[in-house]
């Protein structure tokens, strides 16, 4: 079980972001986050002795989003209370994270999730084909084709200026 929470500790804020990245909110990143790793921790003996541990629980953190993303009402949920917002204003930082987002809902969620698996949590070519149960050229030509919509993206292209 101590291995279990240390690997938790150490990989939560990159599951997270992983999470966000392939279209969830902040809160429901962490919901889908938590569900994965419960999946993982009743499974803990097969996570445990995996080839590659952190390809396994991506695969179980991607499955869960796909299964999330076939239920029908995707509507909002009343809140008591609204949360404060900070001073600071993070507008540009705001803009070129909506931009990103934008660009990568854009993308068939086959090369999304390629292109968060690989950029965002460095998963290697042949851990992706582990994780998404395809070959190794088919998660090449993923990426590629990916890398191209994103390059020719016409909403990027104040993002490649130099500022």
């Amino acid at each position: 079980m101590d291995e279990f929470t240390e690997y938790v500790t150490a990989r939560w804020p990159s599951l997270v972001r992983s999470a966000v990245l392939l279209g969830c909110t902040p809160p429901e990143a962490e919901d889908l986050v938590q569900a994965a790793l419960e999946r993982c921790l009743l499974k803990w003996n097969r996570v445990r002795v995996a080839e590659d541990r952190d390809a396994y629980v991506h695969r179980v953190l991607v499955n869960c989003f796909r299964s999330s993303r076939r239920r029908r009402w995707h509507g909002e949920l009343p809140s008591a209370s609204l949360p404060e917002s900070p001073g600071s204003d993070q507008t540009a930082g705001v803009d070129d994270t909506d931009a990103v987002m934008r660009a990568l809902g854009r993308l068939p969620g086959d090369q999304r999730t390629a292109v968060v698996l690989r950029y965002y949590a460095h998963l290697s070519e042949q851990q992706m084909a582990s994780v998404l149960g395809v070959a190794a050229g088919t998660v090449k030509s993923r990426l590629s084709r990916a890398v191209k919509a994103l390059a020719q993206d016409p909403h990027l292209a104040e993002l490649r200026e130099p500022r």
